[in-house]
């Protein structure tokens, strides 16, 4: 593989795992970003560009960590400069802005993919295997959780911007319901407190439940609580042959959530294992320069958006929403 020119969109807390993936990987990474950057660049040795067209001057791979809202736009220049481009979930704001990026990248023949990283965790990597094997039959009660401290920055709560948590958190676990359960034909969701003028309360949770093609149900949860509260995700999967389960603290005899403050525990605790980052970023590298197709597409990207979107729409009428995905995201992909 040559050296990968990788330009960084970005100075916000994701980019704390996807620089360290990067330098892994010996590539040579620049950063722009309106706030941030030198910190930074400083931090991990990098080099800064100035303004976004230098950037894409100098980079082969563009790589977007930066707020929801912004995406679309990011993803256009990049496209316009003919470089190929990572982006952070979710792919867009709306579905509308993502299924415009996918045109224009198909049109211009840029590859693009979706952080989508919890494909890459080894358990929900092999609650797939264990599905494609058979293992559990045909899947028919699926129950994701996941939640933490709430993120720092003002932006999050905003719904315009972000979209609120199920757009913003809880589209890891509708992207993994998809994933190991098939396309989805109705989505209903609950959220307490409820979102008022636009804001979403700091202290919240979710509950989204998606009902399949095939009959499977699917129950997720999303939570933000306090600042005290540490990381947890979960799934139990049961089909017509077996069962699975996974809890991120079943080792811990005492989970508290008293005490010091977690400014990252929205974020999964680092293991001695490598980091889902790095096989994310490596799949998206290797598929860059010629190899297979990565685990996730743009496409599946594009459907947790718009499950994402459904569910806020069910949030603000109350009611089951029917759902199919987008259709572009259906067609055969031209960015490989």
């Amino acid at each position: 593989m040559t050296e990968l020119k990788v330009g960084l969109v970005g100075s916000g807390g994701i980019t704390g795992v996807h620089v360290p993936a990067w330098l892994a990987l010996g590539a040579k990474v620049t950063v722009y970003s309106l706030e941030g950057a030198e910190e930074l660049a400083g931090r991990y040795g990098l080099k800064v560009a100035p303004t976004l067209e230098e950037l894409l001057e100098c980079a082969d791979i563009v790589d977007i960590c930066t707020p929801t809202a912004s995406h679309s736009d990011i993803s256009l220049a990049a496209i316009r400069a003919g470089k190929d481009i990572i982006c952070e979930k979710p792919v867009a704001r709306t579905v509308a802005e993502g299924t415009a990026v996918l045109r224009a990248a198909r049109a211009a023949g840029v590859q693009i993919y979706p952080g989508h990283v919890v494909r890459f965790f080894p358990e929900y990597a092999a609650a797939k295997a264990a599905i494609d094997a058979g293992r559990l039959g045909i899947p028919a009660i699926l129950r994701f959780s996941r939640g933490g401290a709430g993120p720092l920055r003002d932006w999050f709560y905003d719904q315009e911007q972000s979209g609120g948590l199920i757009m913003d958190q809880m589209i890891h676990d509708l992207d993994q319901a998809r994933w190991l359960a098939g396309e989805v034909t109705q989505v209903y969701a609950i959220q307490h407190p409820a979102t008022a003028a636009g804001k979403t309360p700091r202290t919240v949770s979710a509950h989204v439940t998606l009902t399949h093609h095939s009959g499977a149900i699917s129950h997720i949860q999303g939570v933000w609580g306090p600042a005290t509260m540490e990381f947890r995700t979960s799934f139990d999967l049961a089909g017509d042959a077996g069962s699975l389960h996974f809890d991120s603290a079943a080792d811990a005899s005492v989970v508290s959530n008293l005490g010091q403050h977690n400014e990252a525990s929205y974020l999964p605790a680092a293991t001695g294992a490598e980091s889902p980052y790095l096989t994310q970023i490596r799949e998206f590298a290797a598929a860059i320069s010629g190899g297979p197709a990565p685990r996730v597409s743009f496409d599946d990207g594009l459907v947790a958006l718009a499950l994402a979107e459904a569910a806020n729409e069910s949030l603000r009428s109350g009611q089951a929403v029917p759902f199919a995905a987008p259709q572009v995201a259906a067609a055969q992909s031209s960015t490989r």
